[in-house]
């Protein structure tokens, strides 16, 4: 999704990071209790520091919204991308403000899937797999990190979000045929089923491993690019779809492929000593090399508990591991990133203390800019597509369609 963001005017620009710091911490004290600021674990330490709680894109939307009831807060700024806002937007108690500071802060991963190639795609491997006499199930599954929009054709579909620490539990309910939310019943559907998994293929390629598909011969790749060339298959052979338990669809996190095999290599080979840790965004074989391998919460917890003397190699964005590594560094434990390539999210970076000063002073001033709101179409499939996964991974269910 790619929307215009409206240049700032000129002061913003031509303050230091002290004097923008100062000027946000004021504008915070001004707003009080009615504003939350949200930072993702991928920003950058000047934008960090001013956050009340850091996170991951639905952790935070959680947190958020137990705040909001708390305090009372009416505004929500999310230093983060444009679907994090919105997973905000859709969590968040009624009447309240999210605001993105930059609204061309958004992902190259969540923009890789739309509802109309996702609807494009559902119709046409369910006519081209009819005509080879299947008549299964086939069950979407959308990674949190995707649009409102994906989000509500899964749930109109009847299949639900996760994230990357809850995929395999997605995936062992959606292979059970699927069920409704908060629900133990498994569906008769169960005897033939496919998943769909949108938007990021390595994330779903490594769960499906993980699980005990053979990833060679029990998934496919779905490509919109080459639906929208005339291939109805996106890619694939009758063949392969119709062996295949899932069919990926061809997104990937742009930090994360900076990741190769090549670079857990050279690790192995001048510092045999040395763990590696990495995100399942990366491709399979990278994580097949890896010591370990999970969320960027699973990331930071693992590093805190390491032992001193400990040496980590990680491979997730630059910002992350530069402070687990300033952090790791009082403990005695080493930690450097997996290549020394700027694994940097470019679209987080855009948020930044101008655009966060500039959306505070708006609001001191009562006027609200950069509203993220999700379409009242797509909210209450949407909500049911994350509702199925905070029942099936046994959260608190915390969405709620009005």
């Amino acid at each position: 999704m790619h929307l215009w963001q409206p240049s700032l005017p000129e002061r913003y620009l031509s303050l230091t990071s002290d004097e923008l710091g100062a000027a946000i911490d004021a504008r915070r004290r001004e707003l009080g209790n009615s504003l939350i600021i949200l930072g993702h674990h991928y920003q950058t330490d000047e934008v960090i520091r001013h956050a009340d709680c850091t996170g991951d894109s639905l952790k935070l939307s959680q947190l958020a919204a137990e705040r909001v009831h708390a305090q009372g807060a009416k505004y929500i700024v999310f230093c983060g991308v444009h679907f994090m806002a919105e997973s905000a937007d859709l969590l968040a108690p009624p009447g309240t403000s999210v605001i993105l500071p930059d609204l061309s802060a958004g992902c190259s991963m969540a923009d890789m899937a739309s509802y109309d190639d996702a609807a494009d795609a559902w119709k046409a491997l369910h006519e081209v797999l009819n005509e080879e006499g299947w008549h299964g199930r086939i069950i979407p599954i959308t990674y949190v990190n995707s649009s409102a929009a994906v989000k509500a054709f899964v749930g109109q579909n009847g299949g639900a979000c996760c994230t990357s620490s809850n995929a395999k539990h997605v995936f062992e309910w959606a292979m059970a045929g699927g069920c409704d939310a908060g629900t133990k019943q498994r569906s008769d559907e169960a005897r033939d089923v496919k998943l769909l998994f949108l938007p990021d293929q390595h994330l779903g390629r490594n769960t499906a491993a993980a699980f005990g598909l053979d990833v060679r011969s029990e998934t496919c790749l779905y490509d919109p690019k080459a639906a929208r060339r005339g291939d109805p298959l996106g890619g694939s052979t009758i063949e392969q779809l119709l062996a295949a338990k899932v069919i990926l669809w061809a997104g990937h996190c742009s930090v994360h492929k900076l990741f190769r095999p090549e670079h857990c290599d050279e690790i192995r080979a001048t510092d045999p000593g040395m763990k590696i840790l990495v995100h399942p965004e990366c491709c399979k074989e990278v994580v097949d090399k890896a010591d370990l391998n999970g969320s960027t919460e699973f990331i930071i917890a693992t590093i805190r508990r390491a032992e001193r003397g400990s040496r980590w190699a990680v491979g997730t964005e630059v910002h992350l591991v530069n402070r687990l590594a300033r952090e790791a560094q009082q403990r005695g434990v080493t930690v450097r990133i997996l290549s020394d390539c700027q694994c940097l999210c470019t679209t987080m970076y855009r948020i930044d203390e101008p655009h966060l000063l500039w959306v505070l002073d708006n609001l001191a001033a009562g006027k609200v800019v950069n509203r993220v709101r999700v379409t009242d179409a797509a909210r209450g499939p949407a909500l049911e597509a994350l509702n199925r996964m905070l029942a099936l991974t046994g959260k608190k269910t915390m969405a709620h369609v009005d």
